[in-house]
């Protein structure tokens, strides 16, 4: 568990460097999705570095591709990347680009950001594991402005009714979209209640702690003849004290002396760690 925890703190200190030196990104959501990125990808998920389109590895989509540098330090991490990638982020040239495309990165699923689409790909890969009886599993993670969108809500109808068990959609609830709170936007509640109503097994968890992540991952997977979707309620800005619930880091780079601190204050957690 603390091993995990140490690997989120340093994810969180790449989001901060990458998007620091491209000067342009998405901090807020990338952050606020570093707990359960860790989770997935260092302790629930089948995959081999290796072996990228390995035909069983389990399958992670990243719905909300603007938080994509959270993947790409998670693929570093991981051994899919180098980590002196990771400074080219946004950079011409580069293969990590400001949302995936994986035509660049061999590891990545598919390429999103185009808001509502993920969960639709999702279902292709799940739908494409029972025609070809394989047990893989494909997680989708959204964030929670995205189910406004109505691509999501046909997509949910159908897994449920279809009872695709072996998907999960992960919202990351971090209250927060665009310039403004999203209960300001177009409010998402009752989400759990949405979700259930398209029979969806639900379950509600603090998505920044470890144990609770770990805990409702486990429950997905031992749940048949659904699909199952975690609300993950998360900060935007996790980890960094000036970003954390400030809206103005939806889509802002920091600053050099802004990095800075908020390495330090990482650094420090870090160290508080053990």
């Amino acid at each position: 568990m603390i091993e995990l925890k140490r690997t989120a703190n340093r994810i969180r200190q790449d989001v901060v460097r990458m998007i620091g030196e491209a000067g342009s990104g998405h901090p807020g959501g990338s952050l606020s999705a570093a707990d359960i990125v860790t989770a997935l990808y260092f302790n629930e998920m089948r995959h081999d570095p290796a072996r990228p389109d390995w035909p069983d590895r389990d399958r992670f989509i990243l719905s909300k591709g603007h938080a994509v540098p959270v993947l790409y330090s998670a693929f570093m991490e991981a051994g899919y990347l180098s980590r002196d990638l990771l400074p080219t982020l946004r950079k011409l040239g580069s293969p990590l680009q400001g949302h995936p495309d994986r035509r660049t990165v061999p590891a990545l699923e598919a390429s999103t950001g185009s808001l509502g689409n993920g969960l639709s790909i999702g279902l292709g890969y799940a739908l494409a594991a029972r025609l070809d009886n394989r047990d893989y599993r494909v997680y989708v993670m959204m964030g929670d402005g995205e189910n406004q969108e109505g691509q999501v809500w046909e997509a949910a109808m159908w897994a449920g009714y279809q009872k695709i068990d072996n998907i999960v959609a992960i919202v990351d609830y971090n209250k927060q979209q665009l310039d403004n709170w999203v209960a300001k936007i177009l409010d998402l509640e009752p989400l759990q209640a949405k979700w259930a109503a398209f029979n969806w097994h639900t379950i509600v968890i603090d998505g920044h702690d470890m144990s609770q992540i770990l805990a409702a991952l486990r429950q997905a997977r031992e749940t048949k003849g659904k699909p199952t979707c975690i609300i993950a309620n998360t900060v935007k800005g996790k980890g960094v004290s000036f970003m954390e619930n400030n809206v103005e880091f939806h889509g802002i780079a920091p600053t050099p002396e802004q990095v800075k601190q908020a390495i330090s204050e990482l650094e420090r957690e870090a160290a508080n760690l053990g």
